[in-house]
């Protein structure tokens, strides 16, 4: 477990939202998780979570030094809810292993860079800082979790 107050912060925030994003996603249907609320041009709710998931995991291995995880940010986008039971045990195995990487991490050095090659074009060489990477995937992350509370309450309204 980190001891590095900055990490401490960051899983407390990042545990709450996970935990709101799950809570989002439970009890759905799979043609509730693939419907696209607001039309065709919109997400629906599994490929928002999936897309959350897989950012808030890279972005945290950027921001703690970790080896970056395997990413196709592509196929968050073609996410497929089939079976509901699989999609929110995929929802809190990779919530667990985000989690982890906070506990894994030993101190937290703000001014270390990396660049995120997920990000594409020129953006994928751009260096950024440790501080930035991991600010991004807690604000990134909670962006989600309202997107994922409001599509929710579309459901139940």
């Amino acid at each position: 477990m980190t001891h590095d107050p900055t990490l401490i912060a960051a899983r407390a925030i990042l545990s709450e939202s996970l935990d709101e994003l799950r809570k989002a996603v439970a009890a759905l249907t799979a043609e509730q998780l693939n419907t696209r609320p607001a039309g065709e041009e919109s997400n629906p709710l599994g490929v928002i979570t999936m897309h959350a998931l897989g950012s808030t995991r890279s972005w945290l291995a950027l921001a703690t030094g970790a080896p970056l995880p395997p990413r196709d940010r592509p196929a968050e986008f073609r996410t497929v809810v089939e079976d509901t039971g699989a999609f929110v045990a995929e929802v809190d195995a990779l919530a667990a292993s985000i989690v982890a990487s906070i506990d894994d991490a030993e101190a937290f050095d703000p001014s270390r860079t990396g660049v995120a090659p997920w990000r594409g074009g020129s953006e994928a060489e751009e260096p950024v800082t440790a501080a930035w990477a991991l600010h991004h995937a807690l604000v990134h992350l909670g962006e989600h979790v309202g997107h994922a509370q409001l599509t929710r309450q579309l459901f139940e309204g």
